[in-house]
């Protein structure tokens, strides 16, 4: 398809998107419309004539965006973040859909049935979220046993996390959670997350402690794999608290970094507005444009700190081709959104991709790889 007609197909269906759809969306309860879009997913990826259709859609495809990071052959750096596909049921439409790859869950070693309801708000004037899931899922072995025979067209990555319950706060416990779920489904993963960020589970987040995440390392460097690890950021830590976890990466087999998860943040001047918004909804934490900048900055801390040695996943406030771009050459090869497709429409990720195409034709890079980190010393 070519690219005007691309471009006119995106304006409509934004247009639509915007006038009809989303108006009728948030009329409704947050958590039943995501449960309706998972199902609505699984039809349209269950068989190849509602997949084509739907590539027509919102399809986009250019070589330099493509990339091969780690071994792992990337269309486009655009990725569903983790938390929105919480038990891997729509993995087969998520090319079709435009992403470049997907992140799953995250999945946890016994199911969870995550928080109690209501845990899903929206902050309208924001762009943002407020999330209080609690690490929603399956569990690893149900979720395993339906990844058997997927046959994936994108990479995937599975997030994986501690079963939110009393038990996995003590911190063996919580270890062999974690061990479990590495354990049973890094064999279908093209890279594995540790998510060690959650800021809605019971006993909060004890492997932002430099000796429990050393522990956590270790035992999951016990289980064979070859596969590539992540490891899932807070941007509630300082800056120093970065830099003692990434010297216990340093000591590990850590691939990379995911900047960042939700800011649960109540102190910050810049968040209090936001807060504000929330008002008796602020048991969770925050996604989305209110955390844009906060990811934009521990992207460059941590490209910067490292010198590049570890690939950086960008997520936390794209809603735009600006938004991504800015992440990726604040530091980030690869970036990640949910909140921004739930406030922008599905076609945003066509848009962001088509548009990122025209900047860096603008900057004169060939592939975006050469964009990454260019502007990572201004921040």
């Amino acid at each position: 398809m070519k690219n005007s007609a691309i471009k006119t197909r995106n304006f409509i269906t934004r247009v639509l998107y915007q006038n009809i759809a989303k108006p009728i969306f948030f009329l409704i309860d947050p958590e039943k419309i995501h449960d309706i879009m998972i199902r609505m997913g699984n039809i349209l990826g269950s068989n190849g004539i509602t997949r084509s259709a739907t590539s027509l859609f919102f399809s986009y495809s250019d070589k330099r965006l493509e990339q091969n990071i780690l071994g792992i052959p990337f269309k486009n750096p655009i990725g569903l973040a983790a938390g929105f596909d919480k038990n891997a049921e729509i993995i087969d439409i998520l090319p079709s859909c435009g992403f470049g790859y997907g992140e799953v869950g995250s999945i946890t070693g016994e199911p969870c049935e995550g928080n109690p309801k209501p845990r899903l708000w929206r902050l309208k004037k924001s762009k943002g979220l407020v999330v209080y899931y609690g690490l929603k899922n399956n569990g690893c072995e149900h979720i395993a046993g339906n990844l058997k025979e997927k046959k994936y067209h994108i990479p995937i990555g599975i997030s994986i996390a501690k079963t939110n319950c009393k038990l996995t706060a003590d911190k063996t416990e919580g270890i062999k959670d974690y061990a479990k779920a590495f354990a049973m489904l890094e064999k279908f993963a093209d890279y594995i997350t540790i998510n060690i960020s959650c800021p809605n589970a019971f006993g909060g987040q004890p492997f932002t402690n430099p000796q429990d995440l050393n522990d956590l390392l270790t035992d999951i460097e016990k289980i064979p794999s070859s596969k590539p690890i992540f490891l899932k950021l807070s941007p509630d830590v300082s800056f120093q608290e970065i830099d003692d976890l990434i010297h216990i990466c340093d000591q590990h087999r850590v691939h990379g970094f995911i900047c960042t998860n939700l800011t649960k943040d109540k102190t910050s001047t810049e968040l209090q507005k936001y807060w504000k918004e929330a008002g008796q909804q602020a048991l969770g934490g925050i996604s989305g444009k209110p955390i844009k900048d906060m990811s934009t900055k521990l992207i460059a801390h941590v490209y910067q700190k490292t010198k590049g040695k570890y690939i950086i996943i960008g997520c936390g406030g794209v809603s735009s081709a600006e938004d991504a771009y800015e992440k990726i050459k604040a530091g980030a090869s690869l970036i990640q959104l949910i909140t921004g497709m739930i406030f922008e429409g599905p076609q945003v990720i066509s848009e962001i991709n088509r548009k990122l195409v025209e900047l860096l034709r603008y900057d004169g890079y060939q592939n975006i790889s050469e964009a990454i980190a260019v502007s990572s010393q201004k921040y």
